[in-house]
């Protein structure tokens, strides 16, 4: 197989908006990231218990919110009461969860890019990656470039592709089985994969080889330091998901040091 050249993403993406300067997975995040210049962003999603996509890393509302419990017990309409940025800063008192269709519709508008990280709270892998293909099928138009969904979770992105196939995927991996990569590899095709997606410390010359002579696309997360980022750049990867959206401009595509 031949690495497919129709790979219309940008190689730096803004992780959960604007990586640790703003409350994460909120709007003033992903405005800020914006304002930074980058053009792609990284977001994740789960089940709110009325079916509706938000916003947010963790099962448990505690880190990033003032609640308690788990996120997707609650309603849409109670998670939207929720204070989700004085954990980070007076300064982001009282911001809101985030729909996913709310951040995909301000992409769309701005024309920006959107990576869709399909979080779900357990139990609801092949359900969320359903919904989420659902959305994107309901709000993304045709002639638009579709977002990038990634997952840990296998039934996530089979979810994904039984009702969206043609939005692409990304399969996330943080440790490798045997430190060949061979059985990520594998299973990203399975999935019928565009990209492998590792913890950035996992690439090296032959498994960047290995994965664009399959085909697909070599992305790593989350890198926040110039000698590893140059180190992937050198390394031929292709995508750089990072924090560090005051450090990296998205235009870098040379050396960094």
């Amino acid at each position: 197989m031949t690495l497919s050249s129709n790979w219309p993403y940008p190689r730096w993406v803004a992780h959960r908006g604007a990586g640790k300067l703003a409350p994460e997975n909120t709007m003033s995040a992903f405005r800020l990231g914006a304002a930074h210049g980058y053009r792609m962003f990284e977001c994740d999603a789960k089940l709110s218990r009325d079916g509706v996509l938000f916003l947010m890393h963790d099962a448990d509302l505690k880190r990033t919110t003032n609640a308690q419990g788990t996120g997707s017990d609650l309603s849409m309409g109670e998670l939207a009461q929720l204070d989700a940025g004085s954990w980070h800063s007076r300064s982001h008192a009282g911001e809101n969860l985030p729909t996913l269709e709310a951040l995909a519709r301000w992409c769309l508008a701005n024309h920006l890019y959107l990576n869709v990280e399909i979080k779900p709270t357990p139990g609801q892998e092949l359900e969320t990656g359903r919904a989420t293909g659902a959305l994107m099928n309901r709000i993304w138009p045709q002639n638009v470039v579709p977002p990038l969904f990634t997952s840990f979770k296998a039934d996530s992105l089979r979810g994904a592709r039984e009702v969206a196939a043609h939005i692409p995927r990304g399969l996330l991996v943080d440790k490798l089985a045997d430190g060949s990569g061979d059985t990520e590899l594998q299973l990203a095709l399975e999935l019928g994969c565009q990209a492998l997606v590792l913890n950035h410390a996992l690439w090296d010359a032959a498994l960047v080889a290995k994965v664009h002579a399959a085909g697909l696309r070599c992305s790593s997360y989350t890198v926040n330091d110039e000698w590893a980022a140059q180190r992937l750049i050198d390394l031929g990867t292709d995508g750089i998901i990072t924090d560090r959206v005051d450090l990296f401009s998205p235009a870098q595509d040379g050396p960094l040091l």
